[in-house]
């Protein structure tokens, strides 16, 4: 078991005005400092529900290009479904520690589902003021229910039901991002693994911390994933770079937010940009997020579509299995 769950911390440090110094970034990352305060990000919105896809496809592509992420709307998933999923998920970070240690992280397992703190190989020794759960909810062939909470007792059917609807989201931006390059329909999906596609869903949970100014929840990246697809809590905390800076990504009810991770930055061969985001933290809420990531299987090889290199555009980037992009990321070794 890791000594210190951060939801500990928190609770110990609530009636401080200080944290660990763990937890306190370099001048060069602090929030307060390297934040665009007064402005926060029109993150493109796209309305799914709209009759001319010749138009989706158009804005999904541009965002994907400028910004690689988005947030989209009248998505077809019932709110309260997401309603759901929230409830589940918080329901469980409320539970007594022991409770939640049933399902933690096997120590120096190479997996990383299950409940947790820490996720990869840390800069300086920093760490992130978050905990998260972590599991796979799709497909059937590749989930270990031992991962899934027990408890709150209707968790299991909540993510199932989350999962079924969430693939008809994660198809649509699949077909969308492929015809905006001029590819087949499924030609992005089929490059990252058709149905053999792993959902990850993380849950992370961000306690209220003593100085915001001074601690992220995630620390700069991006996702290693194709795509991600979140689901907010109400609290802001997303944060996006760019132009030279860090800005607040601007909350949206029922809204999902879209980011493009790195495998579609290399299949698309950098059209589409991986985007590069953090999060904060709040001195009185706690703020929540559920991204799934939506990543090829371990052995799949990712690499340039073939259309899409010719003399003009060479390939950008080395073709190689998932699992070893995955391991390259997660201990900061060059890909």
């Amino acid at each position: 078991m890791e000594l210190e769950r951060v939801q500990q911390i928190a609770s110990l440090s609530k009636c401080m005005d200080t944290i660990p110094t763990d937890y306190i970034r370099s001048e060069n990352e602090q929030p307060a400092v390297t934040t665009f305060h007064g402005v926060v990000l029109e993150v493109p919105v796209i309305d799914l529900s709209d009759p001319d896809e010749g138009k989706i496809v158009g804005l999904i592509s541009e965002a994907s290009r400028e910004w690689g992420i988005f947030q989209v709307v009248n998505h077809g998933i019932p709110d309260e479904v997401v309603r759901k999923l929230q409830q589940v998920g918080k329901e469980f970070f409320e539970l007594p520690l022991e409770e939640k240690e049933l399902v933690a992280k096997i120590p120096g397992s190479q997996n990383i589902e299950g409940y947790g703190t820490r996720l990869q190989k840390e800069v300086e020794g920093k760490k992130g003021w978050v905990d998260h759960l972590f599991h796979i909810i799709w497909p059937p062939s590749a989930i270990n229910y031992r991962f899934w909470p027990k408890n709150p007792p209707s968790y299991r059917e909540t993510s199932e039901d989350y999962a079924k609807r969430l693939r008809g989201v994660a198809d649509k931006m699949f077909e969308y991002l492929s015809k905006g390059l001029g590819l087949e329909p499924s030609e992005m999906k089929d490059g990252m693994g058709g149905e053999d596609l792993i959902y990850m869903m993380k849950i992370n949970y961000y306690p209220p911390c003593p100085r915001p100014d001074l601690a992220l929840g995630v620390v700069a990246h991006t996702d290693m994933s194709g795509l991600t697809i979140l689901v907010p809590n109400e609290v802001p905390g997303l944060q996006v770079f760019k132009d030279d800076y860090w800005y607040d990504v601007k909350y949206i009810p029922n809204a999902l937010i879209v980011h493009i991770g790195d495998q579609i930055q290399i299949l698309s061969n950098g059209k589409y940009k991986s985007v590069f985001h953090r999060t904060t933290v709040n001195k009185e809420m706690t703020r929540m997020s559920w991204p799934v990531f939506l990543e090829p299987p371990p052995e799949q090889e990712i690499g340039p579509i073939p259309k899409l290199v010719n003399e003009e555009n060479p390939p950008k980037f080395k073709t190689k299995k998932f699992k070893d992009y995955a391991y390259c990321k997660l201990n900061k070794l060059p890909q």
